[in-house]
């Protein structure tokens, strides 16, 4: 006996749709951006790069990258990134939103590149895993002594008569390479704005020894194929005349002379109109304590790490110039410090930039330089540090 015909087609787009499930168990048509499913053999959601899961035509979900034909789209969360005019308040534009929409991502600076938040959070907790070069806790103690609330920062009290670092194995740290190179670059600067930097040969080839060394870890060479995935760069080469730029490159704080730059400013420290400004070198810390230059106050701030990097915020008095708030990371390697703030200055300029270190999640503030640039209206570093609650 026939069945009915409108039993025969319910009957038969039910196996047709049964066969399609299966067959997408293995496929991203139709999942794409969808979130981790364990009844599919594969998965087609960007964390699938990072676990190795994806579809083999997971190349599918990229054909949404582009912002071309997409332009004022409505929200899609199914979408790896957005072409709508929000898309720059939540961080998540496409790479081509610039070009294609006429639009602008809040804090881009270089020519068609973009992070997502989970790309940032993904890079940091390999920058952090990488460094091999970061003091152990037999190498650095510290004796912290008093905590201050944030409301008594100000009060240029010295709550502690002992020193910060208690211990710090110099032999062991300061031997290792970027570390000795790092340290050469220090004495080169003139703390006050308004002075003209002017560095000798030997001094301006101490920048290029420095960019060198730090070059060879794996910290900076994850960066550097990150940024080339993005097409930032085209060869190492062009990465390490770009990072010369961008943190040694001269610019003037004061009067109009070329005193300043983000290496000195964040690494070797400044004093403008009285008071210290950047200085957020743990290397640069100790050496100073050492040295009878720098006078430990207190602490507002001790980051949740067990072990190092770890992040500190504190008061001190530097030859007569006081700095309310410091933070800096402790006990990693000068790479590591080069490598995440160049990431989150170039991810995320001029705003909060969470990354994830150690399982821990943090945020880097960045600013650029705004009053001069370079190369083809490219910023320089103006300031780089970790942020406290």
């Amino acid at each position: 006996m026939m069945l009915p015909l409108v039993i025969l087609f319910v009957l038969l787009n039910s196996a047709t749709s049964g066969i399609l499930k299966e067959r997408n168990k293995d496929s991203c048509v139709g999942r794409c951006g969808d979130h981790v499913n364990h009844n599919y053999k594969c998965q087609c959601n960007s964390a699938c790069v990072r676990h190795g899961d994806c579809c083999t035509d997971y190349n599918l979900c990229n054909a949404g990258l582009s912002c071309r034909g997409r332009c004022s789209e409505a929200y899609n969360p199914n979408n790896p990134c957005h072409c709508n005019t929000k898309c720059s308040q939540y961080h998540n534009c496409c790479q081509d939103y610039s070009s294609q929409c006429g639009g602008k991502r809040k804090g881009f600076t270089r020519s068609e590149v973009g992070f997502t938040d989970e790309e940032i959070l993904v890079v940091s907790e390999q920058i952090y895993s990488l460094d091999t070069n970061k003091a152990t806790k037999n190498e650095i103690h510290l004796n912290l002594q008093h905590s201050v609330f944030e409301s008594q920062t100000g009060t240029k009290i010295d709550y502690a008569p002992q020193r910060l670092f208690a211990y710090v194995n110099e032999e062991v740290l300061f031997s290792r390479p970027t570390f000795a190179k790092f340290i050469a670059l220090l004495n080169n600067y003139n703390r006050m704005t308004g002075i003209a930097e002017k560095f000798t040969v030997e001094q301006l080839a101490e920048q290029d020894m420095f960019i060198t060394e730090i070059m060879k870890s794996s910290i900076m060479n994850k960066l550097y194929q990150v940024f080339r995935s993005k097409k930032m760069y085209n060869s190492i080469a062009e990465f390490e005349e770009d990072l010369k730029k961008m943190w040694f490159g001269l610019y003037s704080r004061a009067n109009n002379v070329l005193d300043s730059s983000g290496f000195e400013h964040i690494f070797s420290g400044e004093v403008k109109r009285g008071k210290v400004s950047g200085f957020h070198s743990w290397i640069r810390f100790y050496l100073a304590e050492q040295n009878g230059e720098l006078n430990y106050y207190s602490y507002n701030y001790d980051g949740p790490w067990a072990d190092y990097p770890d992040v500190l915020a504190m008061q001190f008095d530097w030859n007569g110039y006081f700095k309310q708030v410091g933070s800096e990371f402790i006990g990693s390697s000068p790479e590591f410090d080069f490598a995440i703030y160049t990431l989150c200055f170039i991810a995320r300029p001029n705003s909060p930039c969470t990354v994830k270190l150690g399982r821990n999640t943090m945020k880097i503030q960045t600013y650029t330089w705004t009053k001069s640039t370079y190369g083809n209206g490219k910023k320089y570093v103006a300031s780089a540090f970790p942020l406290t609650p």
